[in-house]
């Protein structure tokens, strides 16, 4: 079993701000899977907290998951969905928004810090194995840490939205890859699918 977890708040306000980035990231790769996205759809169970999307997805038995708790619970959410699916940490990917990336860039990572982000801290907080693989989606940095907060949840500008959006369309390209463990080939493709410099 294979879970991919996207990191976001729950509720409209949110559904289009920077911060939502890993849901953006779940609903594109739920549209190539199911392009009418009825036949596996998500849903809620709440005994994870979790919006889910079950089926096998490129030869894999896969998990999709959205939290429904804040992203600052993050952490509660996704501990309930490894102990119940009984998901191991290699078997893990969490989607979410980085502010150290540029928009129009995506990163492919096994394990490392939590890079200062709230949802990711919480997670940090609650799995005792932080080993697990993670898609950085770059949102870029106002520039000053006292507008963080207010950045990261408000909407991108028309230009870096497109940009997120083509670089989470990459990220979707190389999902069959890394489904089917060519872990090593879906990070090359997807680091060398755009122009900016690793990080």
């Amino acid at each position: 079993m294979f879970m991919i977890v996207g990191l976001g708040n729950p509720g409209s306000k949110y559904s289009q701000t920077r911060h939502n980035a890993g849901f953006w990231f779940l609903d594109a790769f739920h549209k190539e899977i199911d392009p009418g996205s009825g036949d596996v759809p998500f849903r809620l169970q709440t005994k994870v907290s979790a919006e889910i999307c079950r089926g096998r997805f490129y030869g894999k038995d896969c998990i999709l998951a959205k939290p429904v708790v804040f992203m600052n619970h993050s952490g509660q959410a996704v501990r309930a969905l490894v102990d119940y699916y009984k998901v191991s940490v290699d078997n893990l990917l969490i989607a979410y928004d980085d502010l150290d990336l540029p928009p129009g860039t995506t990163r492919l990572k096994k394990a490392g810090g939590h890079g200062g982000h709230n949802g990711m801290r919480d997670i940090f907080r609650h799995l005792d194995d932080t080993g697990f693989m993670r898609l950085r989606i770059g949102i870029g940095h106002p520039g000053i840490k006292d507008a963080v907060t207010a950045y990261v949840l408000s909407r991108p500008s028309a230009d870096q939205e497109q940009q997120m959006m083509h670089s989470i369309g990459d990220a979707v390209a190389v999902m069959p890859d890394l489904l089917a463990g060519n872990v090593s080939k879906a990070t090359k493709d997807l680091h060398t699918g755009d122009d900016s410099p690793a990080n």
